[in-house]
């Protein structure tokens, strides 16, 4: 694994794609985009106002969904989830609050290193998006999942 470039947090026009599946959760059309994506709403660490990001699914079991930062910890979701925890997620037509943990690095490795032989082609997208030239190795995955922040989202017990 070699880290080419550490890329910035999309702006202007590359922004607004991203964001775009937002709109589609907004609009009720969310459950189209399956149960790989989510939609967090989250509190923004300055304005304490809600926020939303739509991110990747890469893991879900009973303990949660688990997700990365795929812009690393300077992403704004993931340094507002550092501040307040607490989130909703929308995943598919549910809707489930949850407490937002971030996992030790030797986690996050074990984690992208399940991931990789699922999702091969997602796999190399997200390491390219993310700045790692990968080998392709379960190894090498392994070895850019303890450079990548990864959070596991556990459901919230409401009373």
């Amino acid at each position: 694994m070699d880290i080419v470039k550490r890329p910035d947090p999309p702006s202007g026009l590359r922004r607004a794609l991203w964001r775009l599946p937002i709109h589609l959760y907004r609009v009720g059309l969310g459950r189209l985009l399956g149960g790989r994506v989510m939609l967090l709403t989250h509190v923004g660490r300055l304005s304490g106002k809600p926020r939303h990001a739509v991110i990747e699914v890469v893991e879900h079991d009973a303990r949660g969904y688990v997700a990365a930062s795929g812009f690393g910890p300077r992403a704004d979701w993931y340094r507002n989830i550092t501040k307040t925890p607490d989130v909703v997620l929308h995943v598919g037509g549910r809707i489930s609050p949850a407490v937002a943990r971030p996992l030790p690095a030797e986690e996050g490795g074990d984690i992208m290193a399940r991931y990789a032989p699922r999702h091969p082609a997602a796999a190399r997208r997200l390491c390219a998006i993310m700045g790692f030239a990968v080998d392709g190795s379960v190894e090498d995955y392994r070895e850019v999942g303890r450079h990548i922040p990864f959070v596991r989202f556990v459901p919230r017990v409401t009373s």
